[in-house]
Order: C-alpha cells, then structure tokens, then sequence
C-alpha cells in the first residue's frame, strides 16, 4: 500500500519527505503499533540511528522479557556469550 503526501501538506509542514515519514514512525512506535525494527524500517534509519531518535525526545524503547531471550539467543548464536 502507498501512501501520498501532498506537497503542499510538506511545504505546510515544513518538512521533507524522509523528515515525515521519521514523525509517523516515532508516532506509530509510541503508540506501540510498530516494533523497534519495523518504526526504523519505515522511517528509512538504520535502528541504532532511530533509537537514537527515540532517545532524544525522551521517549522509552520497549523492551520486554521477550526481546531480552531473544537478544540472548541471538548472541549465543554468534558465539559472542
């Protein structure tokens, strides 16, 4: 599915399209309706680059049990624990 901006709601906005579609994604991100990996995708960032977004405008990644097991098993994997 595409999604179209008007120019003139950028030009209102004042803001480019890579700087819109960053907003949705910290937007969908808070509102727990993206994962971490899928705000960043959309947003068109690496995710260290949006966690670092996130974190100036003080806004908490979620991060449970779930995502911590995985983390864990992501490293044994690697051989790094």
């Amino acid at each position: 599915m595409s999604v179209v901006v008007p120019d003139e709601v950028l030009t209102a906005t004042r803001m480019t399209e890579a700087e819109m579609r960053q907003e949705i994604a910290v937007m969908l991100f808070e509102r727990e309706k993206l994962t971490l990996g899928q705000a960043s995708r959309f947003a068109g960032v690496h995710r260290v680059a949006f966690q670092h977004l996130l974190a100036s405008r003080h806004i908490p990644v979620h991060y449970g049990v779930k995502d911590f097991e995985q983390d864990i098993h992501n490293l044994r994997e690697m051989g790094r624990l």
